[in-house]
């Protein structure tokens, strides 16, 4: 049972006699809450079990406290920060590079690498490189990155619509779907060019 004052990491966590709030809501080692007792208690529970009062929620009311060996909870934290760095994605931009003359095959891989890294939560950007006479295909290039962005539909929308950048093609897409008309709407717009077609007819027939 730890009882000093200069123990790692005092100025975040209060320990035992460090704590001051006349009640707390206490916790086993485990996490499970033994319930509402005084401070006074808590210790007397403390030092019979050869454990520590570590107050984890100090803006709680009743503060939080945990009855646990101080050398475990410290562990425990460690072992928690490293689990959640690990887990922490941090997004990237993927670039996927090629020419204007690709072929279907080639093409659909490095669509479906895309998605791969739109899953895991990173930027892409497709990128077609014009080399020596092939940069008089940029219509090629442009019909390329619409399929592209076709397929690409579904699970990612274009960040940056295609443009060049040199020699160079390019389109970037962040995670989000492309955004789809409601039935209602294509409906509507149906009406509309039913409405006009009609009106033509009728002004041909005059």
């Amino acid at each position: 049972m730890r009882k000093g004052f200069n123990q790692p990491l005092q100025k975040r966590y209060r320990l035992n006699n460090q704590i001051t709030a006349p009640e707390v809501r206490l916790l086993d080692d485990t996490g499970k809450q033994i319930g509402l007792v005084k401070i006074s208690e808590a210790l007397t529970m403390s030092q019979e079990q050869g454990l520590d009062l570590v107050e984890i929620a100090s803006q709680a009311q009743p503060p939080v406290v945990k009855l646990i060996d101080y050398q475990k909870f410290l562990y425990q934290e460690k072992k928690r920060k490293q689990g959640e760095k690990k887990n922490a994605h941090v997004s990237e931009t993927k670039q996927i590079r090629f020419g204007p003359f690709i072929g279907s095959h080639d093409l659909g891989i490095k669509i479906e690498r895309a998605r791969e890294f739109i899953k895991e939560g990173d930027k892409v950007k497709f990128i077609i490189r014009f080399q020596g006479r092939a940069i008089t295909k940029q219509d090629l290039g442009r019909k390329t990155l619409d399929k592209v962005i076709e397929q690409m539909s579904d699970i990612a929308r274009v960040e940056r619509e295609i443009h060049m950048e040199g020699k160079q093609m390019v389109v970037a897409f962040t995670k989000g779907a492309r955004e789809t008309k409601k039935e209602g709407e294509i409906e509507n717009e149906k009406n509309e060019k039913n409405k006009i077609e009609d009106q033509k007819l009728s002004s041909q027939a005059v």
